[in-house]
């Protein structure tokens, strides 16, 4: 793994998270406990910060990236990664923020300043445009995405059941 400092500050890993060899952490980044992060994943705070939470995943090829504070973003856009996230393979996440229990489709992009609320999913391939907040307990779809139906409860179950699943590989990882 990658792992460089930017500016004085280096990345701060839990002992119990795992970060692939060929991902790469620059700058001002925290991955919380039991965390993961795949091959090929960049996750830069570089000129803001970003925080992922405990029991997330960052999966193949996804691009975690922030808004730096100037005239046209006051203020910048930090990047939060709660809790129980699955984030699935090539997502874009800018400067956004995602709450716990949350899973982002394949492809996805998420924009400066756009929220999603606790326990939703995203489609795969879908865009969240800057400064749109998703509410809570829907399928969300499309570019942009709009709100599709309520979760099942067995949705609801398997937002739990992925990031469990993703905590279990990355024990296996370590213990290879």
């Amino acid at each position: 793994m990658t792992i460089r400092p930017f500016a004085g500050t280096t990345p701060a890993v839990d002992a119990t998270a795992y970060i692939d060899e060929s991902a790469q952490l620059i700058g001002d980044v925290a991955i919380g406990r039991d965390s993961s992060v795949w091959p090929q994943a960049v996750i830069r705070g570089d000129i803001h910060s970003i925080h992922i939470g405990e029991r997330s995943n960052i999966q193949d090829g996804s691009v975690l990236h922030v808004t730096h504070d100037g005239p046209y973003a006051p203020g910048g856009f930090s990047l939060k990664v709660g809790n129980d996230v699955t984030v699935g393979h090539a997502v874009i996440l800018h400067g956004c923020n995602i709450a716990d229990r949350c899973l982002i489709g394949m492809g996805s992009v998420v924009m400066d300043g756009a929220e999603l609320e606790t326990e939703l999913m995203l489609a795969a391939g879908s865009l969240v445009s800057p400064g749109k907040i998703l509410e809570s307990g829907y399928l969300w779809q499309g570019r942009p995405a709009r709100r599709i139906r309520a979760l099942s409860d067995e949705e609801r179950e398997y937002l739990l059941y992925s990031a469990g699943h993703y905590v279990r590989l990355k024990n296996s990882y370590q213990q290879m």
